[in-house]
């Protein structure tokens, strides 16, 4: 019997996968405290608590976490989640975070900061420990929240929030939408009213005025802040699909959007739809119809593991070469930075070597559509270059 680690055989990256210096067009910080084995492992799932009697580090991610960010801790790959954590602890968070933000190989950082409890690490340190740039992306239903408490009334919420919001925007790449969590995704193709944007705020503004927290769960309200966006002319992220138990899976479709893009159409507003599992081929198809349209696999990457090889290849079943995003989605734990970027490397260069073994395509086709995916998309849709 052979004791020890075994490295599994992986083919090597093709060159012009391995080399890129990818844009992660959504993501999070990363918990600046150290953390003991139960807040670990529970910043592996989406699920609220981890289930009594098992472990996280027996699922996908958690092997992942064993073969691909061990040896960026000094460990082999594949050592035991103890040896891990106990290493990890050794270490040190700052460490830690400055090796696999580092490791992930990002040069541009686009960081939802919607979510970001006291223990996160803001864009400007998160940069600056990747070694990358660092833009901010505004959630909407936080601006539309901080409104409301500022008690602006039902009359005078729709010109508050336009004005809160374009003096966030302002310095923001992008905006985004959790309406999937809120309402889910069958928002309305037309604009909504003035009157009854009014109407639906009062119901909200007296709701929070007889004790309900600030939540915005409205879907009147939900499109008008949609519409908002579209009119500062900044690409518009929408959550898609797998998420926490906050969220009603069969509710977050990317189909139910089909009125909504329809009617933005006009507007160019590009619309960058997340994540998407299962519903990954929906949104490859909704990409290759509407011309304002992106997609990626985001947070499902490290959640599926080795399994993010077939993810990626269905989602570019259909979806455009030049509307397919990287982005991690990365929170709290550095190593999801890391496992994004790796475990897309792959799918990545498994799909592209993949196309070369048969003849679909050549080398420098190969090497078009990696600089496409990697890089050169986030940055003509977020207009990196124009900062």
């Amino acid at each position: 019997m052979t004791l020890g680690y075994t490295l599994c055989r992986v083919p090597p990256l093709l060159p012009c996968v391995e080399t890129l210096r990818l844009v992660d067009h959504h993501c999070h910080g990363v918990a600046y405290r150290d953390l003991d084995r139960s807040r670990f492992e529970s910043m592996l799932t989406e699920a609220d608590t981890v289930s009594p009697g098992i472990t996280l580090f027996d699922s996908q991610i958690g092997l992942a976490v064993r073969r691909w960010c061990a040896p960026v801790l000094g460990l082999p790959a594949h050592a035991p989640a103890d040896d891990y954590l106990a290493r990890r602890a050794d270490l040190g968070s700052g460490e830690v975070n400055r090796r696999f933000l580092r490791a992930a190989g990002a040069s541009a950082l686009c960081l939802d900061t919607g979510f970001a409890p006291g223990s996160i690490l803001p864009p400007a340190e998160m940069g600056a420990l990747a070694g990358a740039e660092a833009y901010e992306v505004v959630r909407l239903e936080q601006v539309a929240e901080e409104v409301a408490l500022d008690a602006p009334g039902a009359e005078g919420f729709a010109d508050a929030f336009r004005t809160r919001l374009g003096e966030r925007a302002a310095r923001a790449v992008g905006l985004k939408s959790i309406a999937a969590y809120r309402v889910g995704l069958a928002l309305p193709g037309e604009r909504p009213s003035e009157a009854d944007v009014a109407a639906a705020a009062g119901r909200w503004l007296a709701s929070i005025e007889a004790g309900a927290p600030p939540r915005l769960a409205d879907v009147t309200l939900q499109a008008f802040l949609v519409w908002c966006g579209a009119d500062l002319g900044l690409p518009i992220q929408f959550h898609v699909g797998y998420g926490d138990a906050d969220v009603d899976l069969h509710r977050c479709d990317p189909l139910l959007l089909t009125d909504l893009l329809r009617a933005l159409t006009p507007t160019g507003t590009p619309v960058m739809l997340l994540h998407n599992y299962p519903y990954h081929r929906q949104a490859g198809y909704l990409a290759q119809v509407f011309p304002h349209v992106f997609v990626d696999v985001g947070l499902a990457t490290h959640n599926v593991g080795h399994r993010a090889r077939a993810l990626i290849a269905e989602t570019l079943e259909l979806a455009p070469f030049g509307k397919f995003l990287f982005s991690s989605d990365a929170f709290g734990l550095p190593e999801l930075y890391h496992l994004g970027s790796m475990l897309f490397r792959q799918g990545l260069s498994d799909f592209l070597r993949s196309g070369l073994d048969d003849g679909a395509w050549t080398e420098d086709d190969a090497e078009r559509i990696a600089r496409l995916v990697g890089v050169e998309n986030a940055r003509r849709v977020y207009r990196l270059d124009e900062r």
